[in-house]
């Protein structure tokens, strides 16, 4: 294109972009997806490759750049994690067909696919043992809900909330992207943006609760959601933007949704977004998933089972029914150790069937997501056959029910493909031998066409009695029967003339045809398209046959998830020696040996010696422990790991502890570290004073609190009286349970005012001058906070840490003797000297060299007697002063 003339393709590619101006639109050439003018820049700039030009539009050159199509996933992710949406624009006719309109026709092309961060469905383009959500807020009329789903595995789910909750509930979900109406308030964009999601503006009519409830229904297939159970507006709003937006997406392709499940805030336990930070559940305070306390518990071998695991990590359960359940299944492999290595075994081969069904439900699977149906029912079937013959429990056997049923689609499925499929249907010959005679007889034309040929050969020869007859090639007759001048006349008489019609005659021969000749010769020639299309028609109907079952595969994955997590706690629980816990209804929280899972997996790996254990006791005598103790001590340590057993047990998990009553917890609440926010406005003490704000406004009675030097940002009197007032706020208002870590030691004289109030101390030991933890919880109240001795210990410079020592006793002897006398000595002592105070002076015993010369008597040494006691005091010296 070498003028500005707008060329009939660069007019269909103007159309189409006009209809996507807030994608990136990859528009299909050959084997190329094509960007161009600022899709172009943007695109080279963020994928690293080469911007090019193709042409003139408007007097100004026209950017393009381009990436292969066989490899344009890895683009895709890449565009998709910097925040591009992607317009997949394909070519919907071959050239050919082009062509028939005329010469110059552009062949037709339309997008068939938004690409965005929800909506993702490869593999490639997946983490595998984690959910993509996209999820979407509505409000109507007041009321609000939030709608979520997973199109690569079909969950749907709904839950009504109150606003308070979006932020805590979005930060459980973990969603790529949300979806909002359009205008939505400027708080929404910020608790989207906490999470580190991409926010999805979309119409207010896509939001219209009587149109959602009809794109529901549709859907579903049903007259009315009543069958799913009782959804306000709000929650129909939400579900049906969800679904709105997938078919703008899918332009109409929509995912293999299952029916929607609402979800209820009393169902779980409720853990809001600074708790789940601090606490570090799924992803560490670093960033990533090293660290975590889903790393150090994730030992499932399936990716339904992973996501699984993070679903019930991120939300324990408050119903003590579901959590028994939970637990006596885990009880029972726990004891069945030959079984639990045999099952994990059998799940290792199982693959991923949600994913491979969402696929093949969008039109994007393969034969490979065909093999993956297959291979996972015959696990399921062999998972089945081993639990058979067992007494199981009765959780355990209503999972092994759900694993079968499926005989005739497995053995479909076994009949028709091949053990290792390829990955694109366009490849071929995934359909097992035997399985389809016409495939077969094109298999053989299309790799047997020689042989084929030259049995026609002999059989022609053995019809005219002719030896020397023959079947060639050439580019112009194609495929016919050549003899030598000699037999023509034979050849061209009754009987032969009825078979072998005359062709051409050369100098030497004759040539003719057959109708079977050429039959087979338009078979050959057309063997391979023939061969792939049969296929290709073999490999809808098995999708068919698949997609029919769908409702029971999805349960058959769902058992399958279930049995790995299972055996994956289970086995955590024999190797790292965890309990079972009691879960009740009551306030206890008694957890005797309680251990930290994450600090105790990394002590094991820098074989830095066994972790502490320790017990905690609340709930019976009192419901809050004011703990303090040096840092450095473990506190934090201490206040997590039992943040940490309440949730495990909740989630139906064995705890790290020698045993654990737990009365359940209804909120979680973590007030631990220091961090800022200020892209916000927000200093350190800001944050911690929000953070704590929320957790008294909202703990009740059922919360557990744990919260952490509360006050340390501000002046000494500002930060005691408020950690004053907070301590007496969850004592007398919130009346929760609490574990409050301290410096204030002036705090623990409250228990003589608290009545449910306990102080608890972390012991240590000091030892000439230094500091030793023993990470011990005793009952009491530490005397100091040792922080001079902890400086040292981090590498102070000595006359630091002595002028600390020196400011410090000047300091706590004022203390004693009244504010008058602490103001004079303080200035009496010279804080801003120019020169940093010397070092004192420390007794030390004399050495082996001193107490040598003791004896010695100069006077009566000769010559060779000093010479022999300059070599005997040398030999006194400790190594290193001998060089």
């Amino acid at each position: 294109m070498t003028t500005d003339t707008v060329t009939p393709m660069m007019a269909q590619y103007l159309e189409i972009k006009a209809e996507h101006a807030d994608a990136l639109l990859f528009y299909r050439m050959g084997d190329f997806y094509e960007l161009f003018f600022d899709d172009a820049a943007a695109a080279a700039e963020a994928l690293d490759i080469a911007l090019t030009k193709r042409g003139k539009h408007m007097g100004e050159d026209i950017a393009m750049c381009g990436v292969p199509v066989h490899s344009a996933e890895g683009y895709l992710l890449t565009l998709i994690r910097k925040g591009f949406r992607v317009a997949v624009c394909e070519q919907l006719e071959n050239p050919a067909e082009a062509k028939k309109r005329g010469s110059k026709s552009v062949v037709k092309r339309g997008v068939v696919r938004l690409v965005t961060p929800g909506t993702l469905t490869e593999e490639s383009l997946l983490e595998a043992r984690r959910h993509n959500y996209l999820a979407a807020i509505a409000e109507v009329r007041g009321a609000h809900a939030l709608a979520w789903a997973d199109i690569s595995t079909g969950a749907l789910h709904v839950l009504p909330l109150p606003p308070s909750r979006i932020g805590p509930e979005l930060a459980r979900l973990a969603p790529s992207e949300v979806l909002v109406a359009d205008g939505a308030d400027t708080d929404m964009h910020g608790l989207v943006s906490d999470i580190g999601a991409s926010l999805t503006p979309i119409g207010r009519a896509a939001f219209d609760s009587t149109g959602a409830a009809k794109r529901l229904c549709a859907l579903f297939e049903v007259q009315t959601l009543d069958a799913f159970g009782t959804f306000d507006r709000a929650e129909i709003a939400a579900m049906g933007a969800v679904v709105e937006y997938l078919e703008i997406t899918q332009k109409g392709n929509l995912p293999l949704l299952q029916p929607p499940q609402r979800e209820n805030l009393a169902g779980v336990m409720q853990i809001d977004a600074a708790t789940r930070r601090n606490l570090e559940l799924t992803q560490a305070l670093s960033g990533g998933r090293a660290g975590s306390l889903l790393a150090v518990m994730d030992r499932t071998v399936t990716a339904g089972g992973a996501r699984l695991l993070e679903r019930r990590l991120s939300s324990p359960s408050r119903d003590l029914d579901v959590i028994r359940n939970r637990q006596s299944m885990i009880a029972f492999v726990v004891e069945q150790s030959r079984f639990r290595t045999d099952l994990r075994h059998d799940l290792r081969k199982v693959p991923d069937l949600d994913r491979a069904l969402s696929r093949l439900a969008l039109d994007r699977g393969g034969p490979r997501d065909l093999a993956a149906v297959r291979n996972g029912l015959e696990g399921a079937e062999d998972i089945a056959a081993r639990m058979g013959n067992m007494e199981l429990p009765e959780a355990l056997t209503i999972l092994t029910q759900d694993l079968t049923g499926h005989d005739a689609l497995l053995d479909l499925l076994d009949q028709a493909l091949i053990a290792e499929p390829p990955l694109l249907v366009r490849d071929g010959g995934f359909i097992a031998e035997g399985y389809d005679a016409d495939l077969d007889d094109a298999r053989q034309l299309r790799d047997e066409g020689r042989g084929v040929i030259a049995r026609m050969q002999s059989e022609y020869s053995q019809t005219a009695g002719i030896s020397s007859l023959k079947i060639k090639h050439n580019n112009v007759l194609g495929y016919f029967v050549e003899v030598t001048a000699t037999h023509a006349d034979k050849m061209l008489s009754a009987p032969l003339n009825e078979t072998f019609k005359h062709r051409q005659t050369t100098a030497n021969q004759v040539r003719f045809t057959t109708v079977a000749l050429s039959e087979m010769e338009t078979r050959i020639l057309n063997a391979g398209g023939r061969a792939l299309d049969i296929e290709k028609r073999l490999y809808d109907r098995l999708k068919s046959a698949i997609l029919e079952r769908a409702a029971q595969l999805t349960q058959t994955a769902r058992a399958l998830s279930q049995l790995d997590l299972t055996t994956a706690l289970a086995d955590l629980a024999v190797e790292a020696n965890w309990c079972q816990p009691q879960v009740d209804a009551s306030r206890a929280m008694n957890i005797i040996g309680g251990r930290h899972p994450v600090v105790e997996q990394a002590l094991r790996a820098q074989g830095a010696g066994p972790f502490v254990a320790n017990d905690c006791n609340l709930g019976d005598v009192s419901d809050i422990w004011l703990l303090t103790g040096p840092n450095m001590a473990g506190k934090s340590t201490f206040l997590r790991q039992n943040a940490l057993i309440a949730l495990l047990a909740q989630m139906g998990s064995f705890v790290p502890a020698r045993s654990a009553h737990i009365g359940v917890v209804s909120q979680l609440f973590s007030r631990v570290g220091a961090s800022d926010d200020l892209a916000r406005g927000r200093s350190t003490f800001m944050v911690e004073m929000v953070e704590t704000a929320a957790i008294l406004n909202q703990a009740d009675a059922g919360a557990l609190v744990i919260l952490d030097e509360i006050g340390r940002g501000t002046a000494t009197y500002d930060g005691l009286s408020i950690a004053w007032a907070t301590l007496e706020h969850l004592h007398e208002v919130n009346g929760c349970r609490a574990l409050f870590a301290t410096h204030y030691h002036e705090l623990t004289n409250l228990t003589d005012k608290l009545a449910r109030v306990d102080n608890a101390t972390v012991a240590v030991k000091e030892h000439q001058g230094d500091v030793i933890f023993l990470h011990e919880v005793r009952k009491g109240a530490a005397d100091r906070s040792y922080g001079v001795q902890v400086a040292k210990l981090a590498g102070l410079p000595t006359s630091v840490i002595e002028r600390a020592r020196v400011v410090l006793d000047a300091l706590e002897r004022g203390e004693r003797e009244g504010g008058s006398a602490r103001d004079a000595l303080i200035d009496d002592l010279p804080l801003f000297s120019s020169r940093p105070a010397p070092a004192p002076q420390t007794a030390r015993a004399p050495s082996n060299v001193e107490e040598a010369l003791k004896s010695v008597l100069p006077d009566e040494l000769s010559p060779r007697d000093a010479l022999a006691l300059i070599y005997e005091l040398k030999a006194k010296l400790p190594a290193s002063e001998t060089h």
